[in-house]
């Protein structure tokens, strides 16, 4: 193995998890337990694309060592050499991006949450706005998507919602969704706006990795639980009943509150999952201090300053100002064909990463 496609020794290593997930995943009594199997399967398709580009490098290597051989004798083989030359340096080029460090929480589902910030009514308005997006590029992908918690907006839209997005296969959300975490801002006029005037607002998208419980532990001694009324837009109560909850993690200080449920269970658990979640993100990002991580840049400010996308409506332009993406088809991604923009994004950061290596 080439140096100029990674460390062999961490190219054997995977190829050698990859067997053994293989052998884990053919014992039947592996697929009792379904969380273990489906964590199983979701890293055993993760190393698949690497698996699959080693066996061609190494079946077009021997190719062209067969071909420059026999170029001594027939000048016909020379042109196939030159042409497996090429696949060699593409494979070669795709197998070090391949082997990369990964992000731990590539394969995991994600809790999204979006937070009306400046701009008042308008800015819950695009709230609601960018939960469709989010809800149409699921379905576009083949997720499911559960709004777990919502605090509607007088005039519409939301000022915090919470949706919790799951893959039905081997594909892991956070790969995707991590790099929408930050303050997307929105250009437009309002529908309030009477005089025909150009607005700009903002809300905030945060994206959480969804923790398992093997991922973090909670005791139940050091969680501080209050129940209230629910309650809707303007304050008027959901229900009759004491069933929103509110759940203060005593060590972090993290606070969650769910109320989106008529059940004061449901709601519990609701809190849970998203407390989990922040809890997993608190613990990678002390774990990863001093390290440049994607998670630590989501801004958790409303500050229209801190902008990481804008979304012009009367240009019909969408602009991630991280990478210096532009397209003229916000109506196409505001319904959710948002896989360019991300693919943008995923590009930047494997060349920052090989760049980093090299």
């Amino acid at each position: 193995m080439s140096s100029t496609d990674g460390s062999p020794d961490r190219l054997s290593a995977l190829l050698d998890e990859h067997a053994s997930l293989e052998r884990e995943l053919a014992d039947p009594t592996v697929h009792a337990d379904q969380s273990r199997a489906r964590r199983l399967s979701r890293r055993y398709a993760q190393l698949a694309p690497l698996v699959e580009t080693s066996r061609a490098l190494e079946e077009a290597r021997g190719n062209l060592a067969t071909a420059r051989e026999l170029a001594g004798e027939d000048a016909s083989f020379a042109a196939e050499a030159r042409t497996l030359e090429s696949q060699v340096e593409e494979l070669s080029g795709r197998l070090r991006e391949q082997l990369l460090p990964k992000d731990p929480d590539d394969d995991k589902d994600v809790i999204l949450e979006i937070k009306a910030g400046e701009g008042g009514a308008e800015s819950a308005l695009f709230a609601g706005d960018l939960l469709r997006m989010y809800l149409r590029y699921a379905e576009r992908r083949g997720w499911s998507a559960e709004v777990i918690d919502a605090v509607d907006a007088d005039l519409g839209g939301y000022k915090d919602v919470s949706v919790a997005v799951k893959s039905r296969g081997d594909e892991g959300i956070w790969s995707r969704l991590k790099f929408e975490g930050g303050v997307h801002r929105v250009q437009r006029v309002p529908v309030t706006e009477s005089q025909g005037r150009i607005h700009t607002s903002a809300a905030g998208v945060l994206v959480l990795p969804e923790a398992e419980e093997v991922d973090v532990t909670v005791d139940p001694n050091d969680l501080r639980i209050d129940v209230f009324r629910s309650s809707g837009p303007g304050g008027q109560s959901v229900n009759t009943t004491d069933s929103a909850v509110r759940i203060t993690h005593l060590p972090s200080g993290i606070v969650v509150s769910c109320q989106n449920e008529k059940s004061q269970l449901q709601n519990r658990e609701s809190a849970l999952r998203i407390l989990r979640a922040r809890l997993l993100v608190a613990a990678r990002e002390e774990a990863a201090a001093t390290a440049s991580d994607q998670r630590r840049s989501q801004i958790r400010t409303m500050d229209r300053s801190e902008r990481v996308r804008t979304y012009n409506f009367p240009e019909n332009r969408i602009a991630d100002h991280r990478v210096g993406y532009k397209a003229y088809n916000l109506d196409q991604v505001i319904d959710g064909d948002l896989d360019a923009v991300i693919d943008s994004l995923a590009a930047a950061h494997t060349a920052e990463l090989l760049a980093a290596g090299s």
